[in-house]
Formats: C-alpha cells, structure tokens, sequence
C-alpha cells in the first residue's frame, strides 16, 4: 500500500484499474431570573425578545451528555463535514455567506448556543436570540473565517489541531479557496473587513469560477450526521440561489423579524427537546435503573472477540484515507447489490469482514467478529420534533458474523450470505438508542463499581463482547443534495467524521457526487499499522472481488 493512501488523500478509482489501497427543571425555558421577563415579552405590544432581555435553557439529555462530558476538555466527538466544490466567486463572497450562515443560525438556535456546566447533574444549554439583524450578522461574522488551505489540511489541523469548538463555540463554518499553482495569495485575516460598498464584486471577478473547500465543525452534543448534511444542502440552496447580496441581506432582515422582532408566545418551544424527551422517556431514577438493566442484559447477548493489535502512544493523531470510485463502478456495484436482495451498506458490512477473516490467525477464529454502526432514529418519533433538526438523534446497535470463511463452499456465497445477514440483523434493531454509558459515568465521576463479594460464588466467566470497528454508513447522499437547486455550484468532493479518542476507529460509507465512497478515519499512533494496512488493502481487494468483477 502507498503511504499516501494511508495518509488521508482521496484515491479516486477509475473503472479502467483499481488499487490495493439555580434553574429551572423545564425540558426548554429560561431560568428564573427571566422568567419576568419571558411574562413581560409575552405582554407587551411592542420590543423584540432579544431587547427584553430574554434568553432560553434548557437541561441536556443524557445522550447529549454522553457526548459532551468526553469531549468536554479535548474536543473527543467535535464532527466536520468537508464539502469541496466549483462556484463562481460571487456566490462565495465573505459578504453572501455571512448572510446564509447568519438566516441559518436564527432558524437552529443550538448552532448558536453555548453550554453552562454547573455540574455533572446540570448541564445546560442556553440561548441568547439575536438583538438585531445586524447583531446576528455579527454573531454570525464571529463564527466565519476564511482561510487559504487543501482538504487535508483542514481536516488534519481540525482532528489533531487545538479544538476549533469549545462551551463558548458550539458550531463554526470555514470556507477555504484551493491553493493552486497560479495563485499563492497570502491567507486572509479570520474576520476580513468589507464595507457596504464592496460587497458586490465588478462582474468580470464575480464569473469566475473557482475550487472552494466547506469546513462545517460542530458539537456532536448539538446534532448528528444527517443534520450536518441537512444543513450543508440548505447552506448551498441560499447560497446558489438567483438572489442579489441585496436579496441576502433583506433576508436576514425578514428572518430576525419573523423570530425574534416581536414577543413569543409562551408556549413556543426555542430549543429543540432532547432525544429521550422526543421518544417519551420519563427521566427519573426507576426508569434509568430498568433501562441499564435492560440494555446490560442485551450486551451480554453480544458476542465479540476480535480486535485489531493496539500499541500505545500518548499522542494521538488521526488520519482519513479515502477512497471514491468512479461513476459508472459505483452503478454496477449498486446494480449488483440490488440483484443480490441487499444495499450497499449491508454488504460493506460482510466486506469488512470478509476482510479481517482472511487476515486472522487460525487460533483466533472461533470467535465471532461484532461491528457497531449508528442509526437514525428521527422516524421513530411518535411525534412531529421542532421545526430545526439541528438536534442530536442517533442511536446504535450490533452486527455480529462469522470469523472464518468456510473452505468447503464457495467465498462468493458466503459473502453475499453474511450481507442478506447483516440486513436481517439491522431490521431487528432496537430503536431505543443506547444511552447509558460506563465510561461516561467515569468521566463524570458517578460510577460506582459492582460489590466484591470473595465469599460468593465464583461467576461464569463472561463472553467477550469487543467491536472490532464502527462503521457509519450514511447511504445515498445524493437523495439529500438537492444539486439542481443551486445550478452555479458543483459538489464533487465529501468527507466527514469527527475528532476521536486515543485509539478510536471508524469507517465510514456513503454514494455522493455518483460515485461510492468508503473512508477509515482512526488513531494510527493507537494501532499496530501493518495489521491496519493490510486490513485496508483486503478491504480495497474485497469490493474488487465481490462487488466489481
């Protein structure tokens, strides 16, 4: 394997060849030192909620938590998405963006929260609206910068960088113009100044088309991967609209007038709930108690005992190998797939394993192989959620296969046996999401460990229940790129993840831009990398047997 593979470059594969590669307890509120305030907004005729004084909290969930007391110190969990693309420069001006990412902070107010941890029993997220359109202009201009850099230098000084997010900055956007060999300009200032009258670019400079990277970094406390992508598909329909800068800034004007230029009515929820509030779960002691109960006795059920070789270094560093595959490949796996009664994402599932199995030694095959995989549990909401989908709604569950590839039978029906089993088990999922966690309750400082009792009776010994990997299979993002709404600008590049913890794996997998794309994000100071890189290329040799040939 090329070592720029394995350094976070994106391999494109075309069809011709293929490499080996003191609060309230309200769900959503104000504290009561507003709650006056929140009754005058309520009643006066006139004064927006921001000039009342108004701001809005409310207490976070435990799934919200189990990302955010990790991540707290470090930024473990922060997600980015990477968008590279072609557009003229007049829909990528500071001014047009500032507007967009402004109109989009009103409509989800979590992207413009902060977190107030008072302790680990109450931590809150809270809201201050906008006082003006030109104080969300500048809020907006707060969370903005422009840089001059490549796709891997975004993401390598994002994942292993000082942490862009903090309590104060729980989302931000960078747009970076693609350094070329025709143009070395210096980097710009992160805050550029632009007067009124410079906002619209002479012609001949607004036409021209450029190579444009989207860096979108946020709390995964705040949301999950579909609204990331949910977000970035509604930032480039307002972006790539006919709109003039005039039209943009009307926009923001008619926005903050809508939300927050007169007083609300009580009732209406600011913050999106929680997920345990939208799914009707009653925090209290009983009910979190039955739950862990419960979700113990379904662990014990998961079997797993394969893990990649670990080694130990205090430095983390992540890195992104990516590989994408060219169109009209992609249409005949997809293709291939469908005649086979699975999706694509079933059969990376028997691809991965399909790839550790024939790489692992013969003692240790008796055991079965688990992979974790997240999922979206927005539809099992048994009612509509807010109006934002910036809100964390995800959910996990298990997929345990075989670790041995029979001699007897041929390696093709095996494959395509173990895919039909991957999708069978991903029916049967739960869809309650797991939301208690042991190392959480560490960080916290709230876990107690189970009595020791060295006259009772020795215990079974316990299966192993490791993962090997986990993947994030994110299906057709295309069906959720409205390319045709924003004609002038041209998707062809995507990468996701997030910044991981020492040791910390996860391959991800999705069709954009036509082609399919599978990506490993992971600690390589964490894992011995021979065994990580000849995993890679059986992974690259599996989808060239079973998927292309």
């Amino acid at each position: 394997m090329s070592s720029s593979l394995l350094r976070g470059t994106v391999t494109d594969v075309p069809a011709a060849r293929l490499p080996s590669p003191a609060l309230s307890d309200e769900g959503t509120g104000l504290s009561r030192d507003s709650v006056n305030t929140q009754h005058k907004a309520a009643t006066e005729v006139s004064g927006s909620v921001a000039q009342l004084g108004v701001f809005y909290e409310r207490k976070l969930g435990n799934s919200e938590l189990s990302y955010y007391l990790p991540g707290r110190a470090a930024g473990v969990n922060d997600m980015y998405l990477h968008l590279g693309f072609k557009a003229p420069e007049r829909n990528v001006s500071w001014a047009r963006v500032r507007a967009v990412w402004a109109v989009l902070r009103m409509r989800h107010p979590l992207l413009a929260s902060k977190v107030a941890m008072r302790g680990y029993d109450d931590v809150r997220f809270v809201f201050h609206p906008p006082a003006s359109p030109k104080d969300a202009l500048a809020d907006a201009e707060g969370q903005l910068e422009y840089r001059r850099q490549t796709k891997d230098d975004l993401i390598e000084s994002y994942l292993n960088g000082p942490r862009t997010l903090s309590n104060d900055r729980l989302s931000y956007l960078i747009v970076s113009r693609t350094p070329t060999s025709e143009t070395h300009l210096p980097t710009p200032p992160a805050t550029p100044q632009i007067s009124e009258d410079s906002a619209e670019l002479p012609q001949q400079v607004a036409d021209r088309v450029a190579n444009y990277e989207l860096f979108i970094c946020a709390a995964h406390s705040i949301g999950d991967g579909m609204a990331l992508h949910q977000f970035a598909n509604d930032f480039f329909g307002l972006l790539g609209n006919a709109s003039s800068q005039e039209d943009m800034e009307q926009l923001v004007v008619d926005e903050w007038n809508q939300r927050w230029g007169r007083p609300l009515p009580p009732e209406v929820s600011v913050l999106p709930a929680s997920v345990e509030e939208n799914l009707g779960f009653e925090q209290n002691h009983f009910r979190r108690v039955v739950g862990r109960v419960d979700f113990q006795t379904s662990l014990d059920r998961q079997i797993g005992g394969q893990a990649f070789p670990r080694r130990s270094d205090p430095v983390r560093h992540t890195i992104v190998p990516t590989t994408s595959f060219a169109e009209d490949l992609t249409k005949a796996m997809l293709k291939k797939c469908k005649s086979q009664g699975v999706s694509i994402s079933s059969a990376i599932f028997s691809i991965c394993n399909i790839a550790w199995a024939r790489m692992s030694p013969r003692e240790k095959q008796d055991l079965p192989m688990m992979m974790y995989a997240a999922m979206n549990i927005r539809p099992y909401f048994p009612k509509p959620a807010h109006n934002s989908y910036w809100f964390l709604a995800v959910g996990y569950f298990n997929i345990i296969l075989p670790n041995f590839i029979p001699a007897s039978c041929d390696v093709s029906k095996t494959f395509w046996h173990r895919a039909r089993s991957a999708k069978e088990q991903s029916s049967r999922t739960a869809t309650s999401p797991m939301i208690h966690h042991e190392d959480d309750e560490k960080e916290a400082g709230t876990w107690i460990p189970p009595p020791s009792n060295s006259d009772a009776k020795a215990a079974p010994p316990q299966a192993p229940s490791a993962a090997l990997l986990g993947l994030s299979l994110l299906g057709n993002l295309d069906g959720m790129y409205k390319h045709a709404s924003f004609p002038d600008i041209k998707l062809h590049t995507l990468t996701t993840g997030s910044r991981q913890r020492h040791g910390g794996m996860l391959l991800f997998s999705y069709t954009f831009a036509g082609k399919l794309w599978i990506s490993l994000g992971y600690d390589e100071n964490g894992f011995d990398r021979k065994a990580i890189g000849l995993f890679w290329d059986n992974v690259h040799a599996a989808v060239r047997e079973f998927l292309i040939q």
